[in-house]
């Protein structure tokens, strides 16, 4: 039995221009102009998994995949607790500490919110759930919900998250056949 999953990260908001904590703001004009151009680019998929920010859900409808109920929801983006909604450079000049124990320690959770480890254990187990099924499935979620989703997937150290590049509108291919998880790099949709 093989799952395929294609996580597509979501189109640009003013959060990434920013670099802001995930605010779950809209997405920018240029954001919806490149994901409706690439409106009905994907194949077929037996499953459709959409995560709940406004982002995630704007973009699935600017790609021209099914809105809910047709889709299912998909995991939260990371739990940044009291940082939320403020940019990282904000958030350093007041707490610089919290920022490089952040950046360095997977299980820092000083911001009230949730861990590295935390969001690459979580990651994990919802790829579990998509294995015990097989077909493709076509998800929309958060970029560090792919970056996370990779480092469960290939049992990498938590760490690498920071090496790993998302940028908008981005397809990650992950396939899963006896439990075991392969990256598709380069893929051609």
């Amino acid at each position: 039995m093989t799952t395929r999953v294609m996580l597509v990260s979501p189109a640009a908001g003013e959060a990434q221009r920013e670099v802001r904590f995930d605010d779950d703001g809209p997405l920018g004009a240029a954001g919806v102009r490149r994901a409706r151009a690439m409106a009905g680019s994907w194949p077929a998929a037996a499953r459709i998994v959409v995560a709940p920010s406004v982002r995630c859900r704007r973009t699935a409808e600017e790609l021209g995949l099914p809105a809910e109920p047709a889709s299912e929801p998909g995991p939260p983006g990371w739990a940044m607790g009291r940082w939320r909604g403020r940019t990282l450079a904000e958030v350093s000049e007041e707490e610089q500490e919290a920022v490089s124990a952040w950046l360095s320690d997977p299980g820092f959770t000083g911001h009230g919110g949730e861990s590295l480890h935390a969001l690459c254990e979580r990651a994990g187990d919802w790829l579990g759930e998509l294995a015990a099924t097989s077909g493709r499935v076509l998800a929309v979620v958060e970029v560090e919900t792919v970056r996370a989703a990779v480092v469960a997937a290939l049992r990498l150290p938590p760490e690498v998250f920071w090496r790993l590049d998302v940028p908008p509108l981005a397809v990650t291919e992950l396939s899963s056949r006896g439990g075991r998880w392969n990256l598709g790099l380069g893929s051609a949709r």
